[in-house]
């Protein structure tokens, strides 16, 4: 098996390699939250690099709770156009094209002006920057149930705008991944407690989503292999998770890790815990092979033909390259041609972890902002501009997102 073998997957459908676009939050709707003609040109810069599997960034249930304030909603049936167009952009050359559907529950700048629910009103613990978030109200059993519809209702629409599956985003300390977490999910009731308590909505809705879309369409997991915080959800608890999992008719289920409070996804970990360079999640994903009866896709710093080669030999079905392919959207089709490519960014070494983890989100937008433009990209830009120009933008894009949201409520 070589990184250029097809995988077939539960489903009978087919992937043509094995190199996944993994996702990653490019923050570009237009002015109806819609998918962008800047966004449609990204994905075509991937669609042609050679991928075989293309995941898209975080798209929003519900448009009151957003991961960013220029993000992409798919709740209604509104600009279904607009999606179709990206579903044919991103299937051009033949790879499939799945959309992340997500709640970012608690993590949710307070400046968007929306209320924050979560399992459990546990407030985020950022140090200085804890202030952009507010302390979330705990859902009630219509609020979840309610989560729930939506989730399905995303996924129905994805279906009919032409993608070939969803990821359902229960990673990275968003709204599932909280309720699976012992330290920001405190419940008492069915969705608090015990491990299959914490998973009921994730279960619930893999169930309701696998049933409501066609035996064709893929419907994916993603979910941390561990949280990286003392007490926390733990790799022990990941694979317990997959083990539930296993009957529900999941296509692929992609590890990765951290939250916005212990960012390992990038390479960073609260617990001390040292990672690797790259494939950070590779050493949980061996473990999870064991009791997994789905395929499993790994993420997590992959930039080097050898080491996604050795990902592949130890098991994992799929790798997962978020930000190399950021930096150079052909990586795939210059393997394929043995062509040797190492696409790196500055590292970004400053004491404050989380302010460091804003920079490096940044860098990889700044990347994409110039894809999308069709520009060369500069992985060597400074960390700080990045940022201030990520600022900079994130508060226009803020004040647009209150507007639109104040016309909608008033109509």
């Amino acid at each position: 098996m070589t990184l250029f073998t097809p995988l077939t997957l539960p489903n009978g459908t087919q992937i043509p390699n094995r190199l996944a676009k993994a996702a990653m939050e490019e923050n570009m709707a237009d002015a109806n939250h819609a998918p962008s003609d800047a966004l449609l040109r990204l994905y075509d810069a991937w669609a042609r690099g050679g991928v075989g599997l293309i995941l898209t960034g975080n798209v929003m249930i519900d448009a009151q709770a957003m991961t960013g304030p220029n993000g992409v909603v798919l709740q209604d049936d509104a600009q279904l156009d607009r999606f179709r167009r990206w579903a044919d952009t991103a299937r051009s050359q033949g790879a499939q094209i799945w959309m992340q559907l997500n709640h970012p529950g608690r993590q949710m700048q307070s400046a968007l002006g929306q209320p924050t629910v979560a399992p459990s009103a546990v407030a985020l613990d950022l140090g200085a920057l804890s202030k952009r978030f507010a302390v979330p109200r705990e859902m009630t059993p219509d609020d979840i149930a309610d989560v729930q519809s939506r989730f399905v209702r995303s996924a129905e629409l994805a279906e009919r705008s032409g993608f070939t599956g969803v990821q359902i985003h229960a990673a990275h300390g968003y709204l599932l991944s909280q309720f699976l977490s012992p330290l920001t999910n405190k419940r008492q009731d069915a969705w608090g407690g015990s491990l299959e308590n914490r998973a009921r909505l994730l279960l619930d809705i893999v169930r309701a989503v696998r049933k409501a879309v066609s035996p064709g369409f893929a419907v994916a997991v993603k979910l941390n292999s561990a949280d990286f915080q003392r007490g926390g959800f733990s790799a022990e608890d990941a694979k317990r998770v997959v083990e539930l999992l296993n009957p529900l008719g999941v296509d692929l289920v992609e590890l990765s890790g951290g939250s916005y409070e212990a960012p390992a996804m990038q390479g960073q970990a609260r617990d001390g815990r040292t990672l690797a360079r790259e494939a950070y999640f590779l050493e949980f994903a061996r473990e999870i092979t064991t009791a997994a009866r789905m395929p499993l896709m790994v993420t997590g710093g992959i930039r080097r033909q050898a080491v996604a080669e050795q990902v592949v030999n130890d098991g994992v079905a799929m790798v997962g390259i978020a930000t190399a392919l950021s930096i150079d959207p052909t990586l795939p089709a210059r393997w394929r041609d043995g062509k040797h490519s190492e696409p790196n960014l500055r590292p970004i070494t400053w004491k404050n972890k989380a302010l460091g983890s804003l920079a490096n989100m940044a860098v990889v937008k700044f990347q994409l902002n110039r894809l999308s433009a069709g520009r060369a990209t500069k992985p060597d830009v400074s960390p700080l501009k990045a940022l201030i120009l990520q600022q900079l933008a994130t508060a226009c894009q803020t004040r647009r997102y209150r507007r639109w949201m104040s016309r909608s409520a008033a109509q």
